[in-house]
């Protein structure tokens, strides 16, 4: 046969390969949070949107879950508001949270919610304030050696999934934005959006968590990209922290990984956005590309 071939016999190898993948997952729910630097590129935002509807079209159920901190930022900057943060969260005043859930809800939203539908697939834009009820919290401020107050942030503590159930059982790629509704007040809360992808996967029980970001995975050093953990267990999260390879806002996300293994989720998976279809990689391949978080 030569060289004529052999790159469509490797095409076919690589089909092959992604075949048991395929099997196993057709009919299951991956949650899928969307976040970092790989949100500022509009190519890569678009090869990432063609991979979540390839999983659509593959008979997987992809929920999409977007960050968008850097536009926000950018919007409160140009407004004249200065960006306060406490324990890695943004600190939310109700003039800054006109803003974020404009970006969020009403910018970011949509826009990704028409870039699957222009790569053929179907789509829907969830406020996340229609899917996700909340209540405020605080954080610890190392500056004022005190908890103190976050304004308009919160965490999820109950849900309203008709909306996204209802896309789900109709073959349509819900995305929703890290928005919750405090019960009490009928208020927009800010939430951080990891912590919102972790609460959400665990109240669908999906298969997979998918963390698409600006970093590979879990590094033993931060600065070495060689270093990758390929596999954590759960149980093992706590030591890397005390240990100080997981640090910075990687915490919250490797504890609410967890938290939503035990409360049901299959697996967790924290990869880098800009490598191209790492998320297809990740899951489709035995050999992966990012880090993986397990019972």
């Amino acid at each position: 046969m030569g060289n004529a071939y052999q790159q469509q016999i490797e095409k076919a190898d690589v089909l092959l390969e992604a075949l048991p993948y395929l099997q196993q997952f057709r009919g299951h729910t991956f949650l899928i949070k969307f976040g970092g630097s790989a949100m500022e590129n509009a190519d890569l935002v678009q090869r990432l949107l063609r991979d979540v509807v390839f999983m659509e079209v593959a008979g997987i159920n992809p929920v999409l879950v977007h960050g968008g901190g850097k536009a926000i930022s950018a919007a409160m900057s140009a407004a004249g508001l200065e960006a306060e943060f406490a324990g890695g969260l943004r600190i939310t005043s109700d003039e800054a949270m006109e803003l974020v859930e404009r970006i969020l809800s009403q910018e970011i939203n949509p826009g990704l919610a028409r870039g699957i539908e222009t790569a053929g697939g179907r789509a829907v834009g969830v406020p996340g304030h229609s899917a996700l009820i909340g209540e405020r919290i605080t954080s610890w401020s190392q500056e004022a050696g005190r908890e103190v107050s976050l304004g308009r942030v919160g965490r999820v503590t109950g849900f309203n999934l008709e909306k996204i159930q209802s896309a789900i059982a109709n073959e349509v790629v819900p995305v929703i934005s890290p928005i919750a509704l405090e019960k009490e007040t009928g208020l927009s809360l800010n939430v951080n959006a990891d912590l919102a992808a972790s609460a959400l996967a665990a109240a669908l029980k999906a298969t997979k968590l998918v963390y698409l970001s600006d970093v590979l995975g879990l590094l033993h050093d931060r600065n070495d990209e060689n270093t990758l953990i390929p596999s954590v267990k759960a149980d093992e999260a706590e030591d890397l922290i005390e240990a100080g390879i997981i640090s910075g806002g990687m915490i919250p996300k490797v504890r609410s990984s967890v938290e939503a293994l035990r409360a049901g989720v299959g697996k967790v998976h924290m990869i880098d956005g800009r490598i191209p279809h790492s998320l297809l990689l990740e899951i489709f391949t035995t050999q992966g590309v990012g880090t993986e978080i397990v019972q």
